[in-house]
């Protein structure tokens, strides 16, 4: 559990290092929304979901349907692992550098991760 908290705290330092905003969500408690993801966060006027995971971390079902949501209403859906890390911040550097085809295009690859594990499930694998 520490390195996962360490590994969200590394991911934060890095967006308020961009200028970014940003709120931990806590879903699952006492009148909060299960589902959401870990990190809410605007960037250069973008705003961005994204659910944190360990190495070996499965997102919920609830957790990739609020990304897909996230996504179909025209914001950023991120399922950020550990992996992904350097990715991810060439993704947040193209936002806030104003680079909308760079970002697009990290933001496809970021995005194809979660889109394959949804796909999977809907296929019974």
């Amino acid at each position: 559990m520490a390195a996962e908290k360490n590994y969200e705290n590394h991911v934060k330092k890095f967006l308020k290092g961009c200028g970014c905003w940003m709120v931990k969500y806590w879903g699952g408690a006492a009148y909060t929304k299960a589902g959401v993801p870990d990190l809410l966060v605007c960037c250069s006027g973008r705003f961005i979901g994204i659910e944190l995971k360990g190495q070996r971390g499965r997102p919920s079902d609830l957790q990739l349907h609020n990304l897909k949501q996230i996504d179909n209403a025209g914001g950023y859906a991120v399922l950020l692992y550990p992996a992904d890390y350097e990715l991810f911040q060439n993704f947040i550097r193209c936002i806030v550098a104003g680079d909308g085809t760079n970002a697009s295009l990290n933001y496809e690859l970021l995005k194809s991760k979660w889109v394959t594990i949804l796909e999977n499930k809907i296929k019974g694998e």
